[in-house]
């Protein structure tokens, strides 16, 4: 795992931008704190920054290979490839010669076997970028599902990348401008697929190859979640979907650093963590898991609309059952509500788009984990893989001609809209903006012959949340580990298991009238009955109310800095009224609103965006 970033200038001989390339490398230290290194020659220069995990003395980057011509073909590579010892055997017999255990290596010989197409033969979360010195060309490439990020910004003469914004905004060809698609990005709550705030700036899309040459950029789809007939009855489903998951869980646990797994206590996370203790323990080693918690959570738990029960005591029954070394990672509020902490988690986003108290958790939990772990495997996206979400299940959403998550989103987390000013309002028009994107999402989703109405329904919610609202999480939990240098693996994200899944039909994948049903029931040997038995619980926010009190004194702050940049985007009034509601009375509308306020407050300090509403 690490940070990727280049600049490509076909006018210029980039020998002289070596300051600069350095700076744009620097950028990217907390996702490489172990390693740095740059290649410059002629209009390419490319910067890397090293996570070891592979290979820790022989996967160090930008990495080359030197042609019989004396070109080079030189690549920056982040992310795994699960598959890569499979592929360097296949590309030893074919006369490849390696010189390291990396993934890197074989994924740079793979460029030289297939070109672009590379990316069809590997298994994993990747973005990279390889430099073909002799035909002068980028190709940039990023992994099926997004797991890894990765940035663009096209120059009058060629293109700066990374996998980060800050990465491209260190170089001084790129602007710091928000226009008002990018702020209504901010707010909409939806990933729309390419976009990236920053005026200028794109993303690699997911599944995508981007081609840079002296011709200007080109486009390649590889691949997109298709349509096929699902054939499999239940039994055999359920067996397949098990297949698959210990195929994949055995790939992702290998590495050269200390392996653990993020349990929450839900089936996602539990099921993940069961496979991985009985492989490992088959291999004579224990897991290591961890858990968020907050102080007084368990013992004075409040059931709500989203969260019926607590975390904990769920995830001590699986440790127990699995043999996990576990440790409860617990925090307080005063360390929740800490500036700093914000800071920190924003600049990891580069972007305002943060959940609060959950962002600021997440950042926390995997600082903790560092201490102990390199490598973390997570849960994350199983919920829209399997179908966990209640919006699956909920007949307003499932009829909604609309993104379904936000159904009911303002119901539990409050209207962003309320907290700015009428202006801001008026001019991002966020309802236009949500519903041109979910037409335009929904005209890709392909129908299959004989697909029932309610069944091509359901394809569609599937659909919509493996390609716009897993992005949004998936983004959250790789900025949020690399900031610190953790690697978070996503099994339940390979490509094989959401393409057999997807295509299972609604009425297999909820086959017992519960959330998850082919998970639940492939994995069911391995889990305690009481998660078995649990409804899914979204990721813990903390239900203290010293936290809130805590955000209303940083309002109070920020009100009495009435020049703040932040009050052209929030209306002072509302947020005057916020700050002095009474403890007991702070809604999850307004502690959401506080959190939203404190976060663009502390953006506009760091980035000084030019914001145009125009």
């Amino acid at each position: 795992m690490c940070g990727i970033t280049g600049w490509i200038s076909f006018d210029r001989d980039l020998r002289s931008e070596q300051e600069t390339v350095d700076a744009m490398t620097e950028t990217m230290a907390c996702r490489g704190p172990d390693d740095r290194g740059t290649w410059v020659r002629g209009p390419a220069a490319l910067g890397h920054r090293r996570l070891a995990i592979i290979d820790l003395p022989g996967g160090r980057q930008p990495m080359a290979v030197e042609r019989p011509d004396g070109t080079e073909v030189v690549i920056v590579y982040s992310g795994e490839s699960y598959n890569f010892v499979e592929l360097r055997a296949e590309l030893t017999a074919r006369g490849h010669r390696f010189t390291t255990d990396s993934d890197t290596e074989v994924v740079l010989h793979g460029y030289l076997e297939w070109g672009e197409a590379v990316a069809d033969h590997l298994n994993g979360m990747f973005a990279f970028a390889v430099w073909d010195e002799r035909r002068r060309r980028l190709v940039m490439v990023r992994d099926r599902m997004g797991i890894k990020p990765f940035y663009y910004h096209p120059t009058a003469d060629g293109v700066l990348f990374g996998s980060e914004p800050k990465a491209i905004l260190a170089n001084p060809l790129a602007g710091r401008r928000v226009a008002l698609d990018g702020l209504r990005e901010l707010f909409a709550f939806v990933k729309t697929p390419g976009h990236a705030v920053w005026d200028g700036m794109h993303e690699v899309e997911p599944g995508t190859v981007v081609t840079v040459d002296s011709e200007g950029l080109r486009r390649h789809v590889y691949w997109s979640l298709r349509t096929r007939a699902h054939q499999d009855d239940q039994e055999t489903s359920i067996a397949h979907v098990r297949t698959l998951l210990d195929d994949i869980v055995r790939r992702q646990l290998v590495a050269d650093v200390p392996r653990c797994t993020l349990l929450s206590g839900g089936l996602d996370s539990s099921a993940m963590t069961a496979l991985a203790a009985r492989q490992l323990a088959d291999a004579g080693e224990t897991v290591r898991s961890f858990a968020v918690d907050f102080v007084g959570q368990t013992e004075n738990f409040i059931a709500d609309d989203l969260r019926a029960t607590p975390d904990t005591p769920f995830v001590h029954d699986v440790a127990r059952l699995a043999g996990t070394e576990h440790q409860d990672i617990v925090l307080d509020s005063a360390a929740l509500a800490d500036l700093d902490v914000r800071a920190k988690m924003l600049r990891a986003r580069d972007m305002p788009m943060g959940l609060g108290d959950m962002d600021a958790s997440l950042y926390l939990l995997f600082q903790a984990i560092r201490e102990h772990s390199t490598v973390a495997l997570s849960g994350e996206s199983a919920d829209e893989v399997f179908g966990g979400y209640k919006q699956f299940f909920d007949e307003d959403a499932r009829k909604a001609h609309t993104f379904p998550w936000l159904v009911r989103f303002t119901q539990h987390f409050g209207d962003d809209e309320n907290i700015l000013t009428s202006d801001v309002t008026g001019a991002l028009d966020l309802g236009s903006y949500i519903q041109d994107g979910y037409d335009r999402a929904i005209k890709d989703v392909e129908r299959l012959d004989g697909e029932s109405d309610f069944e091509f329904r359901m394809r569609k919610i599937c659909y919509l949340h493996l390609t716009r609202f897993v992005r949004i999480l998936l983004d959250r939990k790789d900025r949020a580990s690399m900031a610190v240098g953790l690697e978070v693996r996503v099994p339940f994200c390979d490509h094989r298991l959401v393409e057999y899944v997807y295509n299972a039909p609604w009425s297999l994948k909820s086959f017992d009238g519960r959330e998850k049903s082919l998970l639940r029931e492939a994995t069911a040997d391995l889990l305690p009955r009481s998660v078995y038995d649990r409804v899914k619980s979204p990721y813990p926010s903390t239900q203290d109310p010293q936290y809130a009190v805590a955000l209303q004194q940083h309002a109070k702050d920020l009100l009495a800095r009435p020049s703040h940049q932040v009050f052209d985007l929030v209306d002072r009034d509302w947020l005057r009224r916020a700050a002095q509601h009474e403890a007991p009375q702070i809604t999850q509308a307004s502690r959401r609103g506080l959190e939203r306020t404190l976060d663009l407050a502390l953006w506009l300090e760091m980035y000084s965006p030019t914001i145009t509403l125009t």
